[in-house]
């Protein structure tokens, strides 16, 4: 991925206005074409470098497959889960997301649905509307005193929590990252699953849709749950199990449920929309102006950053791509590329298994974002069609490339204060170690063999295994660079190791032939860093 080379973006659903003007601004091109067909997406999408959805565009592994320029796609908004973001990854697209845009006008309907199911808001002004006057039919709940559960206790759902305990409601909840101690601190008491079905009055659900919470609440749960619990789903369709909820609030199980998503949007199956003790709205979590501006800002603030090389926010499926643009990481990226280019060169193979060590203090946290920039290194030049950091791992799982990461606070002499990276490919000799000098990637050891003078790993490099007895390896190269008009821009030669010693030689051009060379070297390759 060319950071920094946005150009054109595709803005496929309707934003506000602002969106388009901080991307012009920041000095890149748009297109706004919203309610796009599928095959109408395809056309358009091939010539673009960016992409912003809210949630109607479906970004599939096939619209990812015809976008040949696409470098990111941000998606208005928190959930993710209209985008392909697995083909993404393999792809090396970054997906990027506005966690926190839309997460108070998502609560604050979570709020009013507590209220309307409370007080059947809605039921009774449509009864009004029909002409009628049907005070005792709509005998509604005070919230105070009753219990809330929350399950999923991220940015939405700790703002519902603490607006609700405004009306006197007791919060509880579950969620498996947040910890209790936290939770503890807005007033959330965290319980398994199975303590908090019986004893709720409300129940809500601020989880993103995966796996492990399809159909959280399902026949087996609504079971276990208080006879007339109420049921509120702002979050994603199929969180809660349709048939399941239409199934108890048949039976009075579930008293009432306030739904804002469904399954399939818009719900074709119409039984729970039309159920009387249920209030629905089309999908409306984010649709407040404010949410919109401020999703749009945000969406296009991270694109222009972006593009301009400031800096990467929301990242969903890139993380080590967030620190390639912090001026001290940069240069260790580089070098872990490098280390892995030299690796896959020298042992002649990009299989295996490849040990990744970060020693001395400053590199403590470096193994997140270094690991993918040797596995890019090491894949560099094979058959995969282009190799970043979003999708390095992946792509090396794929092509039996095992890359595991230690790390050492004990760092050498004299690296110690700057750190050390070690690139080693087990079960052979090859092994290298770099670090940084001022913004320098620097070669320090190849193959047991010590450079006491670092040798700079950056633009065309030569770097050729010698005996240390045959003097004429670096006149036959001077001889050789004379007549092609490149010129030599460094030298540095290793340790003796079994009488031979690594040379590694900067160039400002590559040379196209080493025929002249070869007979008087043990190996070279030449490398473009």
């Amino acid at each position: 991925m060319a950071l920094g080379k946005l150009q054109k973006v595709l803005i496929s659903d309707s934003l506000d206005p602002c969106c388009r003007e901080i991307l012009q601004a920041g000095g890149l091109r748009v297109q706004e074409k919203p309610g796009l067909s599928k095959e109408e997406l395809l056309r358009e999408i091939r010539d673009c470098d960016g992409l912003i959805v809210r949630s109607a565009t479906k970004v599939t592994a096939d619209v990812l497959e015809a976008a040949e320029r696409l470098q990111v796609v941000g998606r208005a908004g928190t959930g993710v889960d209209n985008v392909d973001v697995e083909a993404a990854t393999r792809k090396g697209v970054l997906v990027m997301n506005t966690p926190t845009g839309n997460s108070l006008s998502a609560a604050e309907l979570t709020c009013g649905m507590i209220l309307s199911l409370a007080r059947q808001i809605p039921q009774a002004a449509a009864s009004m509307k029909e002409g009628k006057w049907d005070r005792k039919k709509y005998m509604g709940m005070e919230l105070n005193g009753k219990t809330l559960g929350v399950l999923g206790l991220g940015r939405i759902g700790r703002e519902v929590a603490t607006r609700m305990q405004a009306f006197g409601m007791k919060t509880i909840g579950y969620d498996p990252i947040i910890t209790p101690e936290t939770s503890a601190t807005f007033g959330v008491e965290q319980l398994p699953l199975e303590q908090i079905w019986p004893r709720c009055d409300f129940i809500t659900v601020h989880t993103p849709l995966l796996p492990s919470t399809t159909g959280l609440l399902n026949d087996s749960t609504f079971a276990k749950c208080r006879r007339g619990v109420q049921v509120v789903n702002c979050a994603r369709g199929g969180i809660v199990d349709e048939g399941a909820l239409l199934r108890a609030l048949q039976s009075g199980q579930c008293g009432g449920a306030a739904l804002d998503v469904f399954t399939q949007e818009p719900p074709k199956d119409r039984d729970l929309v039309n159920h009387p003790n249920v209030i629905c709205c089309p999908h409306l979590g984010a649709s407040t102006r404010e949410a919109q501006s401020r999703c749009g800002k945000e969406i296009a603030m991270q694109i222009v950053d972006m593009a301009t090389g400031k800096g990467l926010a929301g990242i969903v499926n890139g993380q080590a791509l967030s620190k390639a643009f912090a001026p001290q990481t940069k240069p260790w990226i580089a070098l872990a590329r490098a280390l892995g280019t030299v690796l896959r060169t020298a042992g002649k193979k990009a299989q295996g298994s490849v040990q990744v060590c970060t020693l001395g203090t400053p590199l403590q946290d470096a193994g997140n974002y270094l690991t993918p920039a040797v596995a890019a290194g090491m894949l560099a030049g094979g058959a995969q069609k282009e190799v970043t950091l979003v999708n390095a791992l992946l792509l090396a799982q794929e092509a039996g490339l095992k890359v595991t990461t230690t790390h050492s606070d004990v760092g050498p002499e004299p690296d110690s204060s700057t750190g050390l990276l070690q690139v080693a490919l087990q079960g052979t000799p090859h092994r290298a170690t770099g670090t940084v000098q001022g913004s320098t990637p620097v070669l320090r050891e190849l193959n047991g063999a010590t450079f006491k003078q670092p040798a700079p790993l950056a633009g065309p490099v030569l770097i050729y295994r010698a005996k240390a007895s045959e003097p004429s390896t670096l006149s036959t190269l001077a001889g050789l660079l004379g007549k092609v008009g490149v010129q030599l821009q460094s030298y540095h030669s290793s340790s003796m190791v079994a009488g031979e010693q690594w040379s590694v030689v900067g160039l400002s051009a590559p040379l196209s032939d080493l025929g002249e060379l070869k007979p008087r070297v043990t190996e070279v390759f030449q490398l473009h860093l």
